[in-house]
């Protein structure tokens, strides 16, 4: 390994936030980490992070050196990018993060595909719903289903996510169909919850917002399960099409208020600003992107 190699591991050390976890996420032995670090310390001659037994930190040098090495192994892999042959296949590995319902309805057949495509590629992937924090974990590309907040992050968008508010028939014929985003506060709800608020929001035809705290009779992280509990009949859900998509084309969830519009959100592929996309990652994006369009084919088979 060289000095640059080493660099990266600094650099990798810092984000990851000690040895141990980049160690894990470089799948290097711990030993190997320290050594490597000791070897780019003795090169420049001055100590880059202060360790303990229970924390690191950064050197006022390590951190000017932090914010150098970044910037440096970026251009690196910008030139490499730009010089490489744009014919050759892709290599190396591809750290991704996704959302667990929407990867594994729609992101893995999308990936099987990629995959054989560039037989030299090699996935590592994180299923879930929580926010993962990009630069600690090491990841290269998230797909996130949001309005995308975060202005710390770099972004493409990939496709339209369409909210749809449903139940069941059997849950209307016994509670009634609601005709008003008021009559709403008379039903059981199955709320998604992940951190960001339980409220319906809802505009109708003249762009009003209604803003609804509906009963909520189950709430719950996860979209599948939700759905599950609507197609039992336990009360009224407002779920992304990608989820329920089946369920509408087939009966067994009804559309609700369908003259109010619910929030529209999007599926973003997200990076961090500090870092050049690579070219693995930008042609899975594209990939992703011309897989999926405008208009997505969940939203067409209803």
């Amino acid at each position: 390994m060289g000095q640059l190699e080493n660099m990266r591991i600094f650099v990798r050390i810092v984000e990851a936030g000690g040895i141990g976890k980049a160690s894990e996420q470089l799948g290097l032995a711990k030993s190997g980490i320290s050594r490597r670090l000791v070897a780019l310390e003795s090169h420049l001659g001055i100590r880059l992070i202060n360790r303990t037994t229970r924390r690191t930190s950064l050197t006022d040098a390590g951190r000017e050196y932090y914010e150098a090495a970044v910037k440096l192994i970026a251009d690196v892999a910008e030139l490499d990018a730009v010089t490489a042959d744009t014919e050759s296949s892709l290599e190396g590995v591809m750290r991704l993060a996704a959302p667990l319902s929407f990867g594994l309805c729609h992101l893995s057949a999308a990936i099987d595909d990629f995959a054989r495509e560039q037989p030299g590629l090699s996935f590592n992937i994180d299923f879930s719903d929580r926010l993962v924090n990009l630069v600690e974990q090491g990841v290269d590309l998230a797909i996130r289903i949001t309005d995308l907040k975060d202005s710390t992050l770099r972004a493409r968008r990939i496709c339209p996510i369409r909210l749809v508010l449903c139940a069941s028939p059997v849950y209307l014929d016994e509670r009634g169909t609601p005709q008003s985003p008021e009559d709403l506060k008379s039903h059981e709800f199955l709320v998604y919850d992940i951190g960001g608020g339980t409220a319906i929001r809802m505009q109708d035809e003249h762009g009003n917002e209604r803003v609804i705290h509906a009963t909520g009779r189950m709430v719950a992280n996860n979209g599948d399960f939700l759905r599950d509990m609507a197609l039992a009949g336990h009360g009224v859900v407002m779920l992304p099409t990608f989820i329920v998509w089946h369920s509408l084309a087939c009966g067994e969830l009804v559309p609700l208020l369908e003259n109010y519009t619910p929030p529209r959100l999007h599926a973003w592929a997200v990076y961090p600003q500090t870092r050049y996309l690579s070219r693995r990652a930008r042609l899975f994006i594209d990939f992703l992107v011309d897989r999926f369009g405008d208009d997505p084919y969940w939203d067409n088979q209803q």
